[in-house]
């Protein structure tokens, strides 16, 4: 099997030759191409080359484009700092929410026509010419509340639910707009999936309910039309506590990217068992501990965690997040190298 083959059927809930892996090699990828993070966080040619060289030196099963969280933002006028050696994020300095107000004043923005959106549609069309024919290209898409919580900061974000929440719901619905477009548009270029991370759907931010009210019909919705147009739904969330019923009966995805067990299960054993049929898992090697780990210790978990998820297909051995962006790629080596030695069905 080829790459995309093997995802493919791991989707579907059969097994294929081996687990897939991804350790999610995004930020880390620029020092295979010699790229300061602000060029390649901007520059489509130069991302596409160093995402297409390290899985091409790795042998990943996946691309996923994660760049920062702070693409959509910026384009709707959100300031953003570009580090050297860091991903670009938003500036805690000058949000461009300061006020419960500015939310009404929010307008819908033409992915296709901004800086940041615009780059990650110009790099998945880049991609997918080049790879789309052996492996899974995944565009990753911040989710509505994500987005705002980029234009206000979190803290105030948070309050702003409980204080005036008509003004985010309004805004909730401008965000939502705009990300359609941009899911048409990534989807225009032959990707196989979108992953939207719903960060806010997890006990680490908010609790159920509350999820469910405010960003649970916007998901919905980009969802449906991601699936209107034959492309597959994934979900990234890296949150403590994660709330896969919720997220599952609200997006129907065919994959979860996670870091720690759902909020109503006590293992992975559990989560394969309550979930496993359902969605395909995805993860949850913990990115902080690998950049430590020793190869015994990595190998180790790898087979750990394929012996307890990876049985009947649906499970992609992946990093729970990014994998470190300033780290060495040898234990990402060793993640390929337990999916090949441990992962064979």
């Amino acid at each position: 099997m080829n790459s995309i083959e093997r995802v493919m059927t791991t989707l579907q809930h059969r097994e294929p030759d081996r687990v897939p892996v991804y350790p999610f090699m995004n930020g880390i990828s620029r020092t295979l191409v010699h790229a300061s993070y602000p060029l390649w966080a901007t520059d489509a040619d130069v991302a596409a080359q160093a995402l297409i060289k390290v899985t091409d030196e790795l042998g990943l099963d996946m691309i996923c484009t994660l760049i920062d969280l702070s693409v959509e933002a910026a384009d709707f006028g959100q300031a953003v700092v570009f580090p050297r050696s860091e991903a670009p994020h938003p500036d805690h300095n000058n949000r461009l929410i300061r006020q419960p107000e500015d939310y009404r004043r929010l307008e819908p923005v033409n992915p296709r026509q901004s800086p940041r959106m615009g780059m990650q549609i110009r790099l998945c069309d880049r991609l997918v010419k080049a790879k789309g024919q052996q492996v899974v290209i995944v565009p990753f898409v911040f989710s509505p509340l994500g987005v705002l919580s980029m234009l206000r900061g979190q803290a105030d974000f948070l309050m702003d639910l409980l204080d005036d929440p008509h003004a985010v719901k309004q805004a909730v619905e401008v965000v939502t707009e705009t990300l359609m477009a941009y899911c048409d548009a990534l989807i225009e270029t032959g990707v196989h999936a979108v992953m939207f991370a719903t960060l806010y759907a997890s006990q680490s931010i908010m609790s159920k309910s509350m999820w469910k009210e405010f960003e649970g019909p916007a998901v919905k919705r980009l969802a449906d039309r991601v699936r209107q147009q034959d492309c597959l739904v994934m979900i990234h969330n890296c949150g403590n506590g994660p709330y896969f019923d919720a997220m599952i009966e609200a997006m129907n995805p065919k994959a979860i990217s996670f870091l720690h067990v759902a909020d109503d299960c006590e293992s992975l054993a559990e989560v394969k068992a309550k979930y496993g049929q359902r969605t395909a898992l995805m993860g949850c090697i913990p990115p902080p501990w690998i950049a430590t780990a020793t190869a015994d210790e990595v190998m180790a978990e790898c087979q750990r965690q394929i012996a307890t998820l990876g049985e009947g297909g649906g499970y992609i051995l992946a990093t729970g997040c990014e994998y470190p962006a300033n780290a060495s790629m040898d234990n990402a080596r060793v993640m390929v190298q337990a999916a090949k030695k441990h992962g064979r069905y």
